[in-house]
C-alpha cells in the first residue's frame, strides 16, 4: 500500500499508465484526482449558501460564516473544498444560477483553465521561447555604478564598460542563461532617478553591442518609455518593467515594437517603496494588481503571448512578505501568465542568513529552487552558473 501526494498529474497519469488504464479512461479520471481549495471573497449570503449545496451535490463540500447559515450575516468569505472535476461541474451549475452566479461561473471556468496551463511560449520579435520546458534564467547585468549588489559596469568616463558587458553576458548565456536583462537605473531602495539622456548613454550602445554578439534574447530593465524605444531600436526584444507598465506611453512603445514585457507589482517608486508598506491581504492585493496591469495591456494592445509577470519580491516588501510570496507563488498562475521571480542576493535573505553571512549566493539558490517547484518560469539572477546547475536538480527531479 502507497500512500501519497502527487506534484503535477503528470506523475499520476504516469502511474495510470503503468497499471494500464484505458487511455480514454485516465483523460476521465485525471480532473478527478485534482483536489483544491478556492476562495472567495464577500459573497452574499444566499449565494454562499447556494454555493455549498451545490457543493455537497457533488460530493464536495464549502466552508462559509455560520451566520450566512442562519441569514444574521449577509455577506461572508467562502472556502470551496473540492476536487479539478467537481468544480468544473459546479460551473456549469451556476450557469443557470440568479443572484450573480452566472458571472462567478464564468470566473470559475476561466481561473482553473489558468491555474492548470503549464504550456507557455513566449513569443519574441525573433522567435520564441518555450517556458515549459524547464525554468529559465535571466541573467542580470547592471549598469550602472551603484547597484546594491555591488557588480555594476558602469564608470562615468569608462569607455571600455560596453566590452565588460559583453565578456560578462557571454560567460553568463555559457552558465545557462536564456535572457540577458540589462538595466542603467538603481532599483535600490532610496535610489535616485537619473535623466533619460544618462540612462540611454549606458544601456544603448550595450543593447546594441550583446545584440550582434549574443544569441539571447535581450531585456531592458527600465520605467522610461524613451528609453525602452531606443532599447527596443538597437535590438533589445523584452521590457522589463518594475512599475508595472503605469506610464501607458511604455505600453504604447511595447505594442508598436510587439515587444515582450515583464510586468512587476511594487508599492510607490524606489525611493519611497520601503517606507510606507501596507497590504490588507499580500497576495490579493499582488494578484489584483497584477490582474488590472495585464488588461490594460491587453486593451493597448499588447498580445498575450508577450505578457510576463512579476510579483516584485524587494520591492514594497517585508522581510516576512517576501518568503509569503516565494511560498504563495503558484496562486499567480490563475492569471494564466508566466511568472518570473527575482530573489537574487537581496537584503531579506540576510535576514535569516544574517548580516555578516558573506555567502549569500547559498540563500538565492535555496529561494530559486523554491519558487521553481512552486511554478516560476523564470528566475532573474547574478549567479546563472550556480542557479542553473541548482535547476537541473529540479528538473531532474520533476521528470523522475
Amino acid at each position: 500500500m502507497r500512500i501519497f501526494r502527487f506534484n503535477c498529474q503528470k506523475e499520476v497519469e504516469n502511474i495510470m499508465h503503468d497499471i494500464g488504464v484505458d487511455p480514454y479512461g485516465i483523460k476521465i479520471m485525471l480532473p478527478k484526482t485534482s483536489a483544491f481549495l478556492i476562495q472567495l471573497n464577500s459573497i452574499s449570503n444566499i449565494s454562499a449558501n447556494i454555493l455549498k449545496q451545490e457543493m455537497l451535490s457533488l460530493g464536495a463540500d464549502a466552508a462559509i460564516a455560520r451566520g450566512a447559515l442562519t441569514g444574521k450575516t449577509k455577506k461572508t468569505d467562502i472556502l470551496l473544498i473540492g476536487q479539478l472535476a467537481q468544480f468544473a461541474a459546479l460551473a456549469n451549475k451556476l450557469k443557470i444560477q440568479p443572484f450573480g452566479l452566472q458571472k462567478l461561473a464564468g470566473e470559475l471556468d476561466e481561473n482553473i483553465k489558468n491555474f492548470t496551463k503549464n504550456d507557455f511560449v513566449l513569443s519574441l520579435r525573433k522567435g520564441f521561447l518555450n517556458l515549459s520546458k524547464k525554468t529559465h534564467i535571466m541573467g542580470i547585468i547592471n549598469l550602472t555604478p551603484d547597484s546594491f549588489s555591488h557588480d555594476g559596469l558602469y564608470r562615468e568616463f569608462s569607455n571600455n564598460y560596453p566590452g565588460l558587458a559583453l565578456k560578462k553576458a557571454e560567460a553568463m548565456v555559457a552558465d545557462g542563461a536564456d535572457i540577458i536583462d540589462l538595466g542603467g537605473q538603481s532599483s535600490r531602495p532610496g535610489a535616485k532617478n537619473i535623466s533619460v539622456k544618462e540612462e540611454l548613454c549606458r544601456t544603448v550602445p550595450v543593447v546594441k553591442l550583446l545584440a550582434k554578439k549574443i544569441n539571447a534574447p535581450i531585456s531592458i530593465d527600465t520605467t522610461k518609455p524613451e528609453v525602452a524605444k531606443a532599447a527596443l531600436d538597437a535590438g533589445a526584444q523584452i521590457i522589463n518593467d518594475i512599475c508595472g507598465l503605469r506610464d501607458k506611453r511604455m505600453i504604447k512603445v511595447a505594442a508598436g515594437y510587439k515587444a515582450a514585457v515583464v510586468i512587476m507589482h511594487m508599492l510607490g517608486r524606489p525611493a519611497n517603496m520601503q517606507k510606507i508598506i501596507a497590504y490588507e491581504s499580500l497576495i490579493d492585493d499582488i494578484a489584483i494588481y497584477l490582474k488590472k496591469s495585464i488588461d490594460s495591456a491587453q486593451a493597448g494592445g499588447i498580445k498575450p503571448d508577450k505578457i510576463i509577470i512579476d510579483p516584485g519580491v524587494g520591492f514594497g516588501k517585508t522581510p516576512a512578505h517576501n518568503f509569503e510570496i516565494i511560498k504563495h507563488l503558484a496562486d499567480f498562475k490563475a492569471l494564466g501568465k508566466p511568472i518570473l521571480i527575482g530573489p537574487s542576493r537581496k537584503s531579506f535573505i540576510t535576514k535569516v542568513l544574517g548580516p555578516k553571512s558573506l555567502d549569500i549566493t547559498s540563500g538565492t539558490l535555496a529561494a530559486c529552487v523554491m519558487a521553481a517547484q512552486r511554478g516560476a518560469n523564470i528566475v532573474r539572477v547574478h549567479d546563472v552558473k550556480e542557479v542553473s546547475q541548482s535547476l537541473k536538480i529540479v528538473e531532474a527531479v520533476k521528470k523522475c
